[in-house]
Parts: structure tokens; sequence; C-alpha cells
């Protein structure tokens, strides 16, 4: 039996073998099978190669590529290590080889092609269709919801979503603060803000919850005062695009990817000022349980993402 090391090398030696094969031998084997007619959709910023897409272009596939952001490239100091030179670079390999870019939002598309240095494809843009889930109590735990008033902030805890600016809220607001749901599970370089939630006394006026299914979140989000996203930047928002769909108000930081969506359905407030937030919390605590404030609103739907997705691809 080969010992680890062996095998250690055999995959390496292996490994480099493929990197020299050359592309017209992949090119090769995909004209004998892939059918005529074949296109190539990416949806997922994955394997995006210089590999794929050279090969691909040989064989005269056209290729469609889903942009959801560059946030990695205008925001590194909110992303994991060493993300944004790799992300650049396939934004880069997106311009060279695309026949076609697809955007959520019109922002997104704005922001990628100040990267693409003029090579920018022909492009759509398709936003993302929005699922109202049904609201399920009975699957939210014991202790939720709380008592009114009470506001929920949706998403990852990582820097972009800016939770620190809500703690520090609450801090400021002291012993009469509202409750607030922090719902989503622990991200990267925040190790601060993590700090910060496990100091929280239990039965305070922070919670922190993991793991709700949708229709609980649904739930969760009905019952609430507000929905607030802090965030510094966002691609879409579709935590934003959803509580406006379920008529909850919604405070958002002054990002024009949420006007592109929602016009003046939400509460804009710069995350510079915080007496502005602070207030806005306090009057929507303050008015009791509404109705919904918009139910007309419609957010986009999936029907209508693919009928202009579909139409070019």
């Amino acid at each position: 039996m080969p010992d680890r090391q062996s095998k250690s090398a055999w995959r390496l030696a292996r490994r480099n073998a493929l990197a020299r094969v050359p592309p017209f031998g992949l090119s090769g084997m995909l004209r004998r099978h892939l059918p005529s007619g074949t296109a190539y959709l990416n949806t997922g910023h994955s394997n995006l190669t210089e590999r794929v897409l050279r090969t691909l272009k040989t064989v005269d596939i056209p290729i469609a590529v889903f942009v959801h952001d560059v946030i990695p490239i205008e925001f590194p100091q909110y992303q994991r290590d060493g993300a944004a030179v790799p992300f650049a670079a396939m934004i880069d390999r997106i311009g060279r080889y695309a026949d076609l870019v697809i955007y959520n939002s019109e922002d997104t598309k704005q922001r990628t092609e100040m990267f693409l240095h003029g090579r920018a494809p022909e492009s759509i843009v398709a936003h993302l269709g929005t699922d109202v889930s049904p609201a399920c109590p009975d699957d939210l735990p014991d202790d939720l919801p709380p008592t009114w008033p009470y506001f929920v902030v949706i998403g990852t805890i990582e820097p972009r979503k800016n939770h620190a600016f809500l703690l520090d809220l609450w801090e400021t607001m002291g012993a009469d603060a509202p409750t607030l749901v922090i719902a989503g599970s622990r991200g990267w370089k925040n190790e601060d803000v993590f700090a910060r939630l496990d100091a929280l006394p239990v039965g305070g006026s922070i919670r922190e919850v993991t793991s709700l299914s949708d229709g609980a979140l649904a739930a969760l989000v009905d019952g609430s005062a507000g929905v607030l996203l802090p965030s510094h930047a966002e691609g879409f928002g579709m935590p934003a695009v959803e509580a406006a769909a379920r008529g909850v108000p919604v405070v958002v930081n002054t990002l024009s990817v949420f006007g592109e969506f929602l016009g003046d359905i939400p509460i804009y407030a710069s995350v510079s000022d915080r007496y502005l937030w602070i207030k806005t919390i306090n009057a929507l605590a303050g008015a009791g349980p509404l109705k919904p404030k918009h139910p007309q609103f419609e957010p986009p739907s999936w029907d209508a993402h693919f009928k202009t997705v579909l139409r070019l691809t």
C-alpha cells in the first residue's frame, strides 16, 4: 500500500498534468459531447476560471454570467482576508469573456461596470424574485416573539451588516430601549461584535437567535415594530424587500439600491446620524401594533425574473 506521502505526491502530479492539458483538448471534448445550441449560464460567482471561460469561447458557446455585487472589491475591509484580489480577477475575466452579464439591480450594474475598464459586455438587469413566506407562529421558540415593542435585524452577523451600529444605539438608549432581535448566524471578522453579544445579560433587551425556519422568521417580522437594516453595502437587499412586501416598517441606511426597489416605502436614515435612528426607533415603538403600512407593495416576481433572463440567454 502506498504511504500518505506517496499518495500526496501522486495527487500533485495528477493535478499538474491536468493543468497542462491544452485548451484544444477540452475544446474537442466539448464539441463531441455538447449539442448544437448549447449556452453556458453561470449564476453563482464560481467556476469562472480562465481555463473554463477561454475553452467555452473557443467552441463558440455563448457565456452568460449573473453578477450579484462587487462588494468584495468596493469594501474589502468587510470581507474574509484575501477575498478581494481573486474576486477582482474574476470580474476582469467576466469583462473579457462574457457575451451577456445579468445583474440583480441597476445599482450593481453601474458599480460593476466601473471595474470593467471599458470592456462591459451586453447586459440586462433582472430583479430577483421575492417569495412571501406564510407566517408560522407555532414554529417560533417558546420565548419568542418578545413582548411588544420589538425590532428585528436579519442577516449574517458580519461587518458589512453593521450590527455594531445597532448595539451602540441600544447602549445609548439604555434600560428604556425596546427589544432588538438579531436573527442570523455568526459570520467572519466580527470578533468584537461576537464578544459584545456573548456578554449580553440573560433577559436583556437584545436577543440573538439562529436557525429559524422561513415561517418562524416571517411570524417574528410580522409582529415587530419594524425591521432595521443599517448595512454599509448591499447588492440587492432582500430582507428589506421581503419586509416591505409584508407591510412591515423598514428602516434602512441611505443606499441607492434600496431606492431602486422600494422608492419611498422605507424610512431612510444615514448611519452617520445616530440621533435620527434613535428618534425613528422610539417613534415606531410608541406607535403600537399597526396594520400593514404598504399592503399594496408588489415585490419582483420570479416569473418576471426568468422571462427577462431567458429572453436573452
